[in-house]
């Protein structure tokens, strides 16, 4: 009977095809709209991790930060001082305190944009000083040469990594002819040669908080070596840590926390250290997407209402043209139930093909958008294609029953006078 109720209504949807094709736009538009903010959504939630990982979602920052005072007349403000700083014997006592739980102690320090040159060929880059851990966390994929190794560190060689963005600039394609030569860089009016021992693939960011068409890239020092170009003393604003596997991060994030202030800044009239977690931001920023993501989605499905009561609207003209024929198929013994069934059938065929429309739109608008503002490819999850598909089920039920209980409650004789 179902069946044969589906028949029916593709045969009457034929029958009248623009008039089905306005009547489905509503729904093809609402079902379009939501799938389209889903796999947006999708996609700026799936570059906000990436760029976490990229920049260490899993470690824990510390970053020395101004004390609060509940007295604001207790405040008094003094230029930082170099004892404010987290000095190096403070990171090698923490590192210590901690062994065992603390994996590793990232250290990194920006000492300017500069411009390389060979021969005659320039390229900007952005010195920046790693410690092992920090060039480790990185997970450079090298392409000529080797990383920085423990040689490296320890003497305060004035080696460098330079990227394949910038190395093209200089040689080409050949980065064997820049490995293992020297290369000059012009920092603050101050002229500084490096030894290339590397070359790394530059990893574009594709991300919504960074742009990939960026002219510098880092130039990766040893950390030491970053210090003694501007000959100041080893000291850090900050630091990244990463728990050893199978150590509560939170917990010991709170120790270190803890440990520091208590031993070193408990004197200190204004400074103290403070830890950001970057994966409870993380979840943070995700819980923000996914509200405003829903909330817009709510919106857009105000759009299907209007598609529903246009279903039920052309419904009810149908039933009014098809008054006779309702009128034969009871004097013929159909029941009431087998007349409503008949129509909201046809109501959930308007709104299932006018949802199946709506998603392939959809998924076609939302990977173009992605692709154009995010530069990252969406695609719309299968329990949203099926909560899509449900919905306009039950849209054709909701907006069907009306006119298909209209349908069925007409007296057979009226019906058969009706012109």
């Amino acid at each position: 009977m179902f069946l044969d109720n589906i028949g029916i209504a593709l045969t009457a949807l034929k029958s009248n095809k623009l008039r089905s094709l306005l009547t489905m736009l509503g729904i093809v538009i609402g079902i379009s709209a939501v799938i389209a903010i889903m796999i947006v959504g999708d996609a700026v939630n799936s570059s906000v991790m990436d760029t976490f990982n990229n920049i260490g979602a899993n470690s824990v920052s510390f970053y020395l930060s101004e004390k609060e005072f509940e007295d604001e007349s207790d405040y008094v403000y003094r230029d930082r001082k170099q004892s404010d700083m987290i000095s190096e014997e403070m990171l090698t006592d923490v590192n210590e305190h901690f062994k065992g739980k603390l994996d590793k102690i990232i250290l990194n320090t920006t000492v300017g944009q500069a411009s390389v040159s060979e021969k005659n060929k320039n390229a900007s880059v952005t010195i920046t000083g790693m410690n092992a851990a920090a060039i480790s966390s990185k997970k450079l994929k090298m392409l000529e040469g080797r990383p920085l190794g423990s040689r490296d560190f320890s003497s305060s060689a004035k080696t460098a990594l330079i990227s394949d963005k910038a190395a093209k600039k200089l040689c080409g394609n050949n980065f064997n002819a820049i490995v293992g030569k020297p290369l000059e860089a012009m920092l603050d009016n101050k002229m500084f040669t490096f030894t290339i021992v590397g070359v790394y693939e530059y990893q574009k960011d594709s991300s919504i908080f960074g742009s990939s068409d960026s002219e510098s890239t880092a130039l990766y020092i040893p950390l030491r070596t970053a210090f003694s170009l501007s000959n100041s003393d080893i000291s850090f604003g900050m630091f990244e840590i990463e728990a050893s596997d199978g150590v509560d991060q939170a917990t010991l994030t709170d120790d270190i926390e803890r440990y520091i202030n208590d031993h070193y800044y408990k004197n200190n009239n204004l400074y103290r250290i403070e830890a950001v977690n970057l994966q409870s931001i993380l979840e943070e920023s995700k819980g923000a997407i996914d509200k405003i993501k829903i909330a817009i989605a709510a919106i857009a499905a105000i759009s299907l209402l209007v598609g529903g009561i246009g279903v039920m609207n052309i419904m009810i003209v149908s039933i009014t043209e098809r008054t006779r024929e309702i009128g034969t198929r009871k004097a013929l013994g159909a029941e009431n139930s087998s007349i409503r069934m008949q129509f909201i059938t046809e109501a959930i065929v308007i709104c299932v093909i006018g949802g199946i429309l709506g998603i392939l739109i959809g998924n076609g608008l939302g990977a173009l958008a992605s692709k154009l503002l995010i530069h990252k490819a969406g695609t719309a999850s299968v329990s949203a294609v099926a909560g899509c598909v449900l919905f306009s089920m039950a849209f054709g039920v909701f907006f069907g029953y009306y006119p298909a209980n209209k349908a069925a409650k007409l007296n057979p004789i009226d019906a058969l006078r009706y012109e």
